[in-house]
């Protein structure tokens, strides 16, 4: 791929180390040799951010711009599309794995590139106070990316409404059946249109229908009609271990 190899990180797993800055390689997916592109495989892009408000997180989200910025790669109301069933996957065991670090692991909202055709997720560690990462989150995404894998058994669907780490939607990603495609933000919201809207509906595969985090936001001209409501207990709940931190501790905080 431009001259780097890709190499073999586990039976699933192809890793490839790329110079600059990946939230501005736009259509890196290209690059890829025919036949890895061809069968589609879901792009993952290990990152680092730091959070505005010094909380350090494990986070997973999509990549696109529902509004008319791209200041961070990708283009304007332009999506990628999602792979949900590896997202929440990749979700719960991160979160497994923090709780003994009292780190919480969330989902965030879609809100950057790179602009590519293929599924793709960025795994981020968020820093919080520090200036660098720590080595045991470092240590956790490294154990979890290699053995990402589709979840099965979840309902699948558009996540609308909240704030950047959607905490809502984390909640019920780990208490209940769901798996998110997009997830469009309270900011997004604000300056979303319908395009967009039906766009990241398209792009969340198998998704069933709408979830939002607060009922006025039903009322938006933007998402009636876009897809059917549900309501969170419209999945069944989700056997999970006790004894993990509150998914809440990041909920006020913002990053990108």
């Amino acid at each position: 791929m431009d001259g780097t190899p890709l190499r073999r990180l586990s039976e699933t797993t192809w890793v490839v180390r790329r110079p600059g800055w990946h939230i501005h390689d736009e259509e890196v997916d290209r690059r890829l040799p025919a036949t890895v592109r061809a069968a589609r495989p879901t792009l993952v892009f290990p990152s680092i951010h730091r959070s505005e408000r010094m909380v350090a997180s494990l986070t997973v989200h999509p990549l696109g711009n529902p509004g008319a910025s791209n200041d961070m790669g990708g283009r304007p109301r332009s999506l990628v599309p999602t792979d949900p069933e590896r997202m929440v996957t990749t979700l719960r065991r991160l979160e497994e794995q923090c709780r003994p670090l009292n780190l919480p692991a969330t989902y965030e909202a879609t809100h950057h590139g790179p602009l590519v055709e293929l599924p793709a997720f960025f795994v981020e560690v968020g820093s919080g106070e520090r200036t660098d990462p720590s080595p045991e989150a470092i240590r956790i995404l490294a154990d979890v990316i290699p053995k990402i894998e589709a979840s099965s058994g979840d309902r699948v669907a558009l996540g609308v409404g909240g704030g950047h780490y959607v905490p809502h939607f984390t909640e019920l990603a780990l208490e209940r059946r769901w798996a998110f495609g997009h997830l469009l933000s309270r900011h997004a919201l604000e300056e979303i249109d319908r395009p967009t809207t039906e766009k990241a509906y398209a792009l969340s595969p198998r998704a069933e229908g709408v979830v939002y985090s607060r009922a006025r936001d039903t009322d938006l001209p933007a998402l009636q009609g876009v897809g059917p409501r549900l309501r969170d207990q419209d999945a069944p709940p989700r056997e999970r271990s006790v004894g993990g931190p509150p998914t809440g501790v990041a909920r006020s905080a913002s990053g990108t």
